[in-house]
């Protein structure tokens, strides 16, 4: 096993790599930026190094900061996390040539994933469906135009090298996509260096689904059930839950095993995270993206099969085989996972500020992945996340119920916060009933 490790990352997810590496008795090294000096991360590690100011850029996107931290700290290897570089294959392919393990799958695989034409293409080609859309590039507005006629409207104009919900567009005739094509290769530009267009059939209503997969140190894919991610913001994710309230076994079956088979395309190792679009109606699903990272959400996962994905991350990264049985992988309970964030609970716009009240919430089924407390200040340099409010039981009704006293028992006072907006959602029939789909935000608003 690995013994040393720095976490390339800031905030909860550095918080909850520490938490795992420290249970196995591997010293845990965080970076920091100055903005986050005084953050929960920062004095759990073993020890911590101060890579730069709050810019991103000079601190968490500073490749050559953390590598100078990981050299001075002796570290063994090295876990991104997600967000910043966690899918940046050219900092993959330097982390190994520097001589150190890298937690995370192939630099092949995440070049590979990374550019969404290139990925729908390999998985239309490994049999994992795909929703009609552009092979190739849109080269100009006229391609967009000649692409989007032969596919029908509405489409999603999408930037090929985006992810997150960023770098997107919908069009509902010629007049809007004149519009959003300029938008979105701007964005495109601006943002990931890479002004690549992709024209995309848009499904009006639509869920969200999303597989888990891990590849073993032994070369197998297996996939660790799906997640509803329906609840979102500007394409965002709010809520997810595990097992989707859409999913019958049945459809389950063929999910996963398309999830497998995307894996196994690129060669996978460690954990990722195939997405789709599912129809509610005839039951079709479609490949959106892979994230070659651990997810934010993999909390519910982790609940309904038992497991803690990091240490299994690790294990891999260590060419170790897994603490479970990769033939007999049983679902058990449900679980559903609510982002605290730094905005107002109406219009989700940013609310940073200084932390004066953060009263957690405890109980059976109940746990709080958070990456600040009390007396921390929340800055405008990073994702607004705050916490991870995660609810479990043996049943979704049960942890609806749970949830609701979890949240109503969750005090943040200080910054803007969208705790307000979960009261309001969980008490939604929409959402109580499972037959919601990611619409669901702007129908309650």
């Amino acid at each position: 096993m690995i013994e040393s490790l720095l976490v390339a990352n800031r905030g909860e997810i550095a918080r909850r790599v520490i938490r795992t590496a420290k249970r196995l008795g591997i010293r845990a090294i965080a970076v920091y930026s100055e903005a986050d000096a005084d953050l929960p991360f920062v004095t759990e590690a073993d020890e911590a190094v101060l890579i730069g100011p709050p810019n991103p850029a000079q601190s968490y996107r500073n490749v050559e900061a953390i590598l100078a931290a990981a050299k001075s700290t002796g570290a063994q290897a090295i876990h991104p996390g997600y967000g910043f570089l966690s899918e940046n294959a050219e900092f993959a392919r330097t982390v190994e040539a520097s001589g150190l393990i890298w937690v995370g799958p192939g630099a092949d695989a995440i070049s590979a994933m990374g550019d969404k034409i290139n990925a729908r293409n390999l998985m239309a080609a490994a049999g994992v469906p795909v929703a009609p859309g552009t092979t190739d590039p849109a080269a100009d507005l006229a391609a967009a135009v000649a692409a989007a006629a032969e596919i029908g409207y509405p489409v999603m104009v999408k930037a090929a090298a985006g992810g997150g919900g960023m770098g997107m567009g919908v069009a509902v005739d010629e007049a809007a996509l004149r519009t959003e094509y300029d938008k979105v290769r701007a964005f495109a530009e601006r943002m990931f260096g890479d002004g690549s267009v992709l024209i995309e059939r848009y499904f009006p209503r639509v869920r969200h689904v999303e597989v888990q997969i891990l590849g073993l140190a032994d070369g197998r894919v297996v996939a660790l059930g799906e997640r509803e991610c329906s609840v979102q913001r500007r394409n965002q994710k709010l809520v997810e839950e595990s097992p989707s309230p859409a999913v019958s076994p049945e459809l389950r079956a063929r999910l996963l095993a398309a999830a497998v088979r995307a894996g196994e395309a690129v060669d996978y190792r460690n954990a990722g995270t195939v997405e789709c679009l599912l129809d509610p109606t005839s039951g079709d699903f479609f490949f959106l993206e892979m994230n070659t990272r651990l997810q934010v959400e993999h909390p519910v996962t982790e609940y309904v099969y038992g497991i803690d994905l990091v240490e299994e991350q690790l294990r891999v990264a260590s060419g170790l085989a897994p603490t479970f049985d990769p033939d007999a992988l049983t679902p058990s309970g449900h679980a559903i996972e609510m982002r605290i964030n730094a905005e107002d609970p109406k219009r989700f716009l940013p609310g940073p500020g200084v932390i004066r009240t953060w009263v957690e919430p405890t109980g059976e089924g109940v746990r709080v992945d958070s990456g600040y407390t009390g007396g921390n200040t929340v800055t405008p340099f990073y994702d607004s996340l705050l916490a991870k409010l995660i609810v479990t039981g043996d049943t979704r009704d049960e942890v609806l119920e749970r949830a609701q006293e979890a949240v109503a028992a969750f005090q943040i006072e200080g910054p803007k916060n969208n705790v307000p907006f979960f009261a309001e959602l969980l008490g939604n029939e929409e959402f109580r009933s499972g037959a919601y789909d990611t619409g669901i935000v702007s129908r309650m608003r």
